[in-house]
């Protein structure tokens, strides 16, 4: 009899615990792991004697992406600039700059670094699996923007500007007037998510001339969907940029949020005005409630591609990633939350 109740129990807890599809077995996958370079570092050795032979180095190590890097940040026209060494010297000296950089060297020692590029080798193994055909980051880069971005993919590497991830209370974002909710966002914790959305939507743009707002909702829907590919372990909240109050608000009101979007066929208007409303960033989603997360229509489309994949088990995540027709996705997704 005892027998039986414990396996009744254990039965019980198997039952209850939520298996994620998406965490596939990597453990046999070769890939090359990432080279870490630390150009916010090494743009300071310009500050020495030479200037002209640590440029050079800084080229060639760096290829492609340092004069990308020298055009969008510090010289418009990049090293064939005649201001080209004053800029950066200036950049290098800043005193802002200096201080954030102070920060990082603290927050991110090359130790933590290679840390954070291991766990990322995971990312495009598991990228690998699902994309076979598509090419792999070789480097990750991190840098200094300036506070301008936070990360992107060139030329076969992952980069990460570390000056965007120094904690919510870092004295640069109340400086710069950074919302909370926006801040909350600028630590550790979401700089994998924001690199693996990054290179996704590299790979997979959104550019076609399409201002539905069913096109943006699904689209986004696939962007996390494949996020959360890449990092099968990590919560939704982190994933979408979420609290957990506000992922406890998606889950208690779900079918009242989709009402919302059902009811007079919304996900069909093209209005560019109710499409950033209902996809852009904010404390809220205004038309709905001050209660609703922001970029809710994102959320939603999520939640429309997981059902999608679900009901559709012979999709590849390939194969949903190329898929243009959001209504086809829409439709054979059987969402009725």
């Amino acid at each position: 009899m005892r027998n039986i109740f414990l396996f009744v129990i254990i039965s019980l807890l198997l039952w209850g615990c939520d298996s994620n599809d998406l965490d596939i077995d990597i453990s046999g996958i070769q890939t090359a792991p990432l080279k870490v370079l630390r150009l916010e570092k090494d743009i300071r050795s310009l500050n020495g004697p030479d200037f002209d032979a640590s440029n050079a180095v800084l080229k060639r190590q760096y290829g492609v992406y340092y004069e990308h890097y020298l055009m969008n940040f510090l010289n418009r026209n990049g090293t064939s600039d005649s201001l080209y060494k004053p800029s950066v010297l200036s950049f290098i000296k800043d005193k802002d700059i200096s201080e954030a950089y102070g920060y990082i060297t603290r927050l991110y020692p090359d130790q933590k670094m290679e840390a954070i590029a291991q766990e990322a080798d995971q990312c495009v193994k598991r990228f690998h699996v699902h994309f076979p055909k598509r090419p792999l980051p070789s480097k990750l880069i991190t840098v200094m923007s300036g506070w301008n971005y936070s990360s992107a993919y060139l030329d076969s590497a992952l980069v990460i500007s570390l000056d965007m991830y120094l904690g919510d209370t870092a004295k640069f974002y109340q400086m710069l007037r950074y919302p909370l909710y926006q801040a909350k966002k600028m630590n550790e914790r979401y700089i994998l998510p924001d690199l693996a959305r990054g290179w996704l939507l590299t790979e997979f743009d959104n550019s076609d001339p399409v201002n539905t707002l069913i096109h943006h909702t699904i689209f986004y829907g696939k962007l996390f969907y494949a996020v959360n590919a890449l990092l099968p372990q990590e919560t939704d909240s982190v994933i979408i940029g979420y609290t957990s109050k506000q992922i406890t608000y998606c889950k208690t009101y779900e079918k009242n949020v989709w009402g919302y979007f059902a009811e007079k066929n919304r996900l069909y208007e093209n209005s560019l005005q109710n499409v950033r409303e209902l996809t852009s960033d904010g404390p809220f989603t205004g038309a709905i409630s001050k209660e609703c997360p922001p970029r809710i229509a994102m959320w939603v489309g999520w939640q429309i591609v997981k059902s999608y994949m679900k009901n559709n088990k012979e999709v590849t995540l390939e194969q949903l990633m190329d898929e243009k027709d959001a209504a086809k996705i829409l439709n054979k997704s059987k969402y009725r939350p």
